[in-house]
C-alpha cells in the first residue's frame, strides 16, 4: 500500500478547523455579551436608586425620558393611627398615618387645602361646629382624640382668622403648636429624609412665605431660611433672592449634596408635571425645563435654580407623601 502523504493526513483536520471557526466566533461573542449584561445588572444593583427610562412623553418638559426614584420606605410593624392638622392662612391640611415604635410610617390619608373648612364660619360657635366635623372625620380612620394634634405655621401664625381657630381649638381641650420657621425646616427632614440617605443628602421646602434648607450634622439637623416663593409680594427681586437663596445653599457641607429631597407648593406643581401613576417618588426636571405663566411658579423656578447652582446637585426627589407636619408626628414620644 502506497505511503499516506502529509497533505492527505492533515487535509481533513485543516477543513474542519476551517469550519469551526466562525462558530467559535459566535459563541465567544454570545458568552461575553451575557457576561457584560449581568455586569451591568450588578452594577445598576450596587450604585444608585436614581434610573432613567424612555416614557415616550410628548411633553416638552420630560424631553422624552423621566428619571425615577426607586427607593422602597420601611413599612410600620404594629403601629399606631395618628393625625395631624396644619392650621393654614386658608385652610387645613391634614394627614392621618400609621406610625410605629421606630418612626417607621406610611400614610393613611392625606387632604391639601381644605379651604371648605373656613367656608361660613362667622362665629366662634360656627368655627367650633366646623372643627368639631373635621376632627370627627379623622376619628373614622381609627384616630383617638388623644393623637389628634394641631399645628399652625411660621406663615400663618399672623392671619387674624387663624389666631380665633386656634382659641376655638384649645376650648375644646386641643393643644395648638405653634412653629416657627427653623422648627419646619427640621421637622420637614424628619419627615422626607429617608435614614439610608441622611449621610449624603439635604432637604428643601419651598413654601409660599419662606424657603427651609436643612440637613443632618452628626446627629443634629443644621436648618437656614429664605425667601419663600411668594416673595414677589414683598416686592423683592429675582436677582436678589437668588443671590440670598444661592448663599445660603452654598452651606450645605460639600458631602451632602448627593440628592436633594424637595417637597413644598411650587414642587408639588413641578412634579405634578410629570407624575407617573400613583408613584410615591417624582424626580423632578431641570428648573430650567419648567415653563409657567404663574407669578408663583416662577419665583419657586428661582429658588430651585438657585439652590441647583450652588450645590450642582442634579437629583430632586419629590415625595408625595411628606409634609413638616408629618415631621412633627414623628418627633412626639
Amino acid at each position: 500500500m502506497a505511503q499516506t502523504s502529509t497533505w492527505s493526513r492533515l487535509r481533513w483536520p485543516i477543513k474542519a478547523f476551517i469550519i469551526a471557526l466562525p462558530i467559535i466566533a459566535i459563541a465567544y461573542f454570545v458568552i461575553n455579551m451575557g457576561a457584560n449584561d449581568a455586569e451591568a445588572n450588578i452594577a445598576a444593583k450596587t450604585t444608585d436608586s436614581i434610573t432613567v427610562k424612555d416614557t415616550g412623553s410628548s411633553s416638552a418638559k420630560a424631553k422624552g425620558s423621566r428619571r425615577t426614584f426607586n427607593y422602597e420606605p420601611v413599612k410600620p410593624v404594629d403601629g399606631e393611627m395618628k393625625g395631624v392638622v396644619e392650621v393654614g392662612a386658608s385652610g387645613f391640611n391634614s394627614f392621618v398615618i400609621n406610625i410605629d415604635k421606630d418612626k417607621n410610617w406610611e400614610i393613611v390619608t392625606k387632604d391639601f387645602g381644605k379651604s371648605f373648612a373656613y367656608e361660613g364660619m362667622a362665629t366662634t360657635e360656627d368655627i367650633r361646629i366646623g372643627l368639631k366635623n373635621y376632627i370627627g372625620a379623622m376619628f373614622d380612620k381609627g384616630v383617638r382624640s388623644k393623637n389628634v394634634h394641631f399645628v399652625i405655621s411660621s406663615g400663618a401664625q399672623k392671619e387674624p382668622k387663624t389666631t380665633t381657630i386656634a382659641s376655638e381649638l384649645k376650648k375644646m381641650g386641643y393643644v395648638v403648636n405653634l412653629v416657627t420657621a427653623e422648627q419646619e425646616g427640621k421637622l420637614a427632614l424628619k419627615s422626607v429624609l429617608p435614614k439610608a440617605y441622611a449621610d449624603n443628602s439635604y432637604v428643601v421646602d419651598i413654601g409660599s412665605g419662606n424657603t427651609k434648607i436643612s440637613w443632618m450634622e452628626g446627629e443634629n439637623v443644621k436648618s437656614v431660611e429664605g425667601p419663600g416663593a411668594k416673595y414677589y409680594e414683598k416686592d423683592l427681586k429675582d436677582e436678589a433672592v437668588y443671590a440670598t437663596i444661592k448663599s445660603l445653599a452654598e452651606k450645605i457641607p460639600a458631602n451632602k449634596r448627593e440628592v436633594c429631597f424637595i417637597i413644598g407648593g411650587v414642587p408639588f406643581e413641578l412634579a405634578k408635571e410629570i407624575r407617573e401613576g400613583e408613584e410615591r417618588f417624582t424626580v423632578l426636571n431641570d428648573p430650567s425645563e419648567y415653563k409657567s405663566d404663574k407669578i408663583k411658579t416662577k419665583c419657586g423656578l428661582n429658588i430651585y435654580k438657585a439652590i441647583k447652582d450652588a450645590t450642582n446637585c442634579d437629583t430632586y426627589v419629590f415625595d408625595w407623601d411628606a409634609n413638616f407636619t408629618i415631621g412633627f408626628l414623628l418627633g412626639l414620644k
